[in-house]
């Protein structure tokens, strides 16, 4: 599905005028007007895209900046902050956008710092369970075999009756259990990785995704790459993402974007450098297959 079909940065005649008609920036003590000055010198001007389009690039080719401009431009909800400036509210006035007809301003981005909290959080979830059983196995333990007698004395006991009984009744794992959810993480934090986006992503929806392989195995990036390819195919999804991996790179249809090169432009997955890199590899120790 197409929503996001093209954006047009501003071109370096366009940056001049900005800050020829704002002479007191001059008598700032800014140095950095991120993000302006970055992508004049790489003449990116226009980029048209697809149901799913790629960037690919080297550290400081602009992938995210990119991800970031698209996410403000097209209304994008997001959880974590990113890097921007004063001046990117005044960048993004000089940015040109289309949308489709049929898209009703559903999008999102998703980050590794959104992944890597959610992995944190469920970590953090995960010891207090912990931390919680040990607390009901002690207090089972204290139940069955403590020394002393219990009375009740007033309605305040019951909940301790009531452990009781359930003490005399059932074997430690079993009392435990009952009263205790199980640990949140079942799988590794690949597979917790998989599912978040899997929940993350519905339909009918613009989607833009930071590097999405981290804490992924290559058996998820693959999984990722067939679901992001059904979810744009029969779930009516858009994906625009930045990533490094060949495995996201090589999927269906599609539009990839070299970064490296000036001017950026779309090219064969397989005509990139970081992909070359790993068939260089792979045909170096061909004979260890």
């Amino acid at each position: 599905m197409l929503y996001l079909r093209q954006v047009t940065l501003p071109g370096g005649s366009q940056e001049s005028n900005f800050f020829w008609t704002n002479q007191e920036l001059k008598r700032t003590c800014y140095q950095n007007f991120y993000p302006f000055q970055i992508f004049p010198d790489k003449k990116l001007k226009t980029l048209t895209f697809e149901s799913v389009t790629i960037f690919c690039g080297g550290n400081g080719s602009g992938k995210t900046t990119l991800l970031n401009l698209l996410a403000d431009l097209s209304g994008a909800g997001r959880t974590s902050p990113y890097n921007h400036s004063s001046f990117w509210g005044d960048y993004l006035k000089l940015c040109e956008v289309s949308f489709t007809d049929n898209w009703a301003g559903q999008a999102s981005i998703i980050t590794s710092d959104d992944v890597f909290d959610y992995l944190l959080n469920i970590r953090t979830l995960n010891a207090g369970i912990d931390q919680k059983r040990e607390e009901l196995l002690s207090e089972y333990l204290s139940i069955r075999y403590g020394k002393g007698k219990f009375q009740m004395r007033s309605m305040d006991d019951y909940d301790q009756i009531k452990k009781k009984s359930l003490a005399y009744r059932q074997t430690g794992s079993r009392y435990v259990k009952d009263q205790l959810m199980g640990n949140i993480r079942n799988g590794s934090n690949g597979e917790s990785a998989f599912e978040y986006f899997t929940h993350a992503i519905g339909e009918d929806a613009l989607y833009l995704l930071d590097e999405p392989e981290n804490s992924l195995s290559p058996s998820n990036q693959l999984r990722l790459a067939q679901f992001i390819e059904d979810s744009a195919r029969f779930f009516h999804c858009q994906f625009i993402l930045s990533t490094h991996s060949p495995l996201l790179l090589a999927m269906k249809g599609a539009k990839v974007y070299d970064l490296d090169r000036i001017p950026p432009a779309p090219v064969k997955w397989t005509e990139l450098e970081t992909v070359q890199v790993y068939r260089d590899f792979f045909e170096a120790h061909r004979d260890e297959f």
